[in-house]
């Protein structure tokens, strides 16, 4: 059963905007889970205004990043915030039975899967079998970077360009067009700073 959302693209990516400056600014408003919610949310079911696919990364939990409360995040997170059948289907679900308006294709600097294909790629160092895996799907995302950059500047863009295939890959799905065609559905990425705490939205429409 899908939910019919009163929330627009436009306003779900103002909320996350708001409430990463509230992050950023230490002016957060969680506080805890309150029994009540947590049964009404039981009773009534979830309806998040926004898809977030981000890393695994400890440092970068979204519903912390965005100060978001129980009920209000579609979290989806993997090493490297790749796309793959799986998540895919996560994702489609959240669109089709949940009328999830914006999705966010979250990576962070520093990234750990990032670092591996750029090593993987530049440098020739085979990871893990189950690491490689995951590493060679982020491999095409680097294709178009310029190998001469020095290796910081090279790895910040490797981070940006990963996000935006992702972003590139969902908007291209069978789904992904036909929910943007309908008006249902906006992708975007973003770059979270372990550092500042202050996420980049990207220019990805």
């Amino acid at each position: 059963m899908s939910h019919s959302q009163t929330i627009s693209a436009d306003e779900a990516l103002r909320r996350l905007k708001d409430g990463n400056e509230r992050f950023f600014s230490g002016k957060v408003h969680l506080a805890g889970s309150p029994p009540e919610l947590v049964a009404r949310l039981a009773r009534e079911g979830q309806q998040p205004f926004a898809t977030i696919l981000g890393c695994s990364d400890s440092r970068a939990p979204p519903e912390w990043i965005f100060d978001a409360g129980l009920g209000e995040l579609f979290v989806i997170r993997v090493a490297g915030n790749v796309l793959s059948p799986e998540i895919a289907g996560s994702l489609q679900y959240a669109g089709a039975h949940l009328g999830i308006p914006l999705v966010v294709v979250l990576g962070h600097e520093g990234c750990g899967a990032v670092q591996a294909a750029v090593d993987t790629k530049y440098a020739a160092i085979q990871q893990l079998s189950r690491i490689q895996l995951l590493v060679n799907s982020i491999l095409p995302a680097l294709d178009g970077i310029d190998p001469q950059l020095p290796p910081a500047l090279r790895m910040m863009q490797a981070v940006e360009d990963n996000v935006r295939w992702t972003v590139r890959a969902i908007l291209a799905s069978p789904e992904g067009r036909l929910r943007v065609a309908e008006g249902h559905m906006r992708a975007v990425g973003a770059i979270y700073d372990i550092h500042t705490g202050r996420v980049r939205f990207l220019d990805t429409d």
